[in-house]
C-alpha cells in the first residue's frame, strides 16, 4: 500500500527553469551530479569550498529544458548563484510554480516527488518527518546547512558523481573522498525523548550532537569512531545508534 503525501501540506517547494541551447553544458559545469545521467536525478550547488548552497532535485524535461526543485527559501539563491555564473551561456534561468507530491511505498529514502498531479495527501506533518528520520534522509535548516561538508550527510552517495568533470567544490569533494574521511556522520537513534541541539555523550565525552528527533527515534551527527553497539546518552536518557 502506497503512502502519499502532499508537498504543499508540509514540505513547499521552490522551482528554477534552465532552458536554452547551453543549459546541459551549463549545468554539468555547475552541478554536483552528472546532468546526462537520466530525466529525474539529485544534486547539489556547491560554493569553491564544497559549502552547501543548496539541496536539488533535477527534472529532464527535454534535450535543452531542465527544472531545479529545491527548499523554498533557496530558490532565489540557487536562481541568483546560477545568474552570476552564465556569463555567455545561452540559457534562461527564471522561477516557475509547481505543486508537488512526494510518493512512497515502502522507504522514504526512495519517495518519488511528482510534479503538478491530483493526490490527496494520506499521512499529516507529523508522520511526514518520522518517515523522514527513520529513513535518516536529512532536511535544510535542520541536518543540513552551509556549514556542512555533503559527505557528513552522506549527500556524497546519492548526490555527487566522481566520473564528471570540474564544477564549483569539485576539488575538496574529491578530496576528501580519495583521501580521507569526514569526521562525523549522520546517524538515526533510538532514543525514548531527545531535545534537537542535544549533545551526545559516550564515557563522559561529546560526540555528536541531535538535529532532529520524535518520540522513539531521532537523528544526530556522530563521530564515526563512535560504534554501533555503543549505549549513548543524550539528556540522561540511554539512547543506540542503528547500524549505518
Amino acid at each position: 500500500m502506497s503512502i502519499v503525501t502532499r508537498t504543499a501540506a508540509g514540505r513547499p517547494r521552490a522551482y528554477v527553469r534552465v532552458q536554452g541551447p547551453d543549459a546541459e553544458d551549463f549545468l554539468q559545469r555547475m552541478l554536483s551530479n552528472d546532468v546526462t545521467q537520466g530525466d529525474v536525478f539529485d544534486a547539489l550547488l556547491l560554493t569553491p569550498k564544497a559549502r552547501l548552497i543548496a539541496p536539488l532535485r533535477v527534472w529532464r524535461r527535454g534535450a535543452a529544458d531542465f527544472l531545479l526543485g529545491t527548499e523554498p527559501e533557496l530558490g532565489d539563491a540557487v536562481r541568483t548563484t546560477l545568474l552570476r555564473a552564465r556569463f555567455s551561456a545561452k540559457c534562461e534561468i527564471e522561477p516557475e510554480e509547481h505543486t508537488s507530491v512526494l510518493v512512497w511505498e515502502r522507504d522514504f529514502g526512495s519517495a518519488e516527488e511528482l510534479l503538478d498531479v491530483d493526490v490527496e495527501p494520506t499521512v499529516d506533518a507529523d508522520a511526514l518527518e518520522r518517515a523522514r528520520i527513520e529513513a535518516g534522509v536529512p532536511a535544510w535548516g535542520k541536518e543540513l546547512d552551509e556549514s556542512i561538508l555533503p559527505a557528513e550527510a552522506g549527500l556524497d552517495e546519492t548526490h555527487i558523481s566522481f566520473t564528471k568533470g570540474c564544477y564549483p567544490g569539485q576539488e575538496p569533494i574529491a578530496r576528501l573522498h580519495y583521501r580521507g574521511h569526514a569526521n562525523r556522520k549522520l546517524r538515526v537513534l533510538d532514543v525514548d525523548h531527545a531535545e534537537p541541539g542535544a549533545e551526545i555523550v559516550h564515557d563522559g565525552k561529546v560526540v555528536g550532537r541531535v538535529t532532529s528527533s520524535v518520540p522513539g527515534v531521532a537523528l544526530a551527527y556522530l563521530r564515526v569512531d563512535v560504534p554501533d553497539d555503543v549505549v549513548l546518552e543524550v539528556g540522561g536518557r540511554r539512547a543506540r545508534p542503528r547500524a549505518s
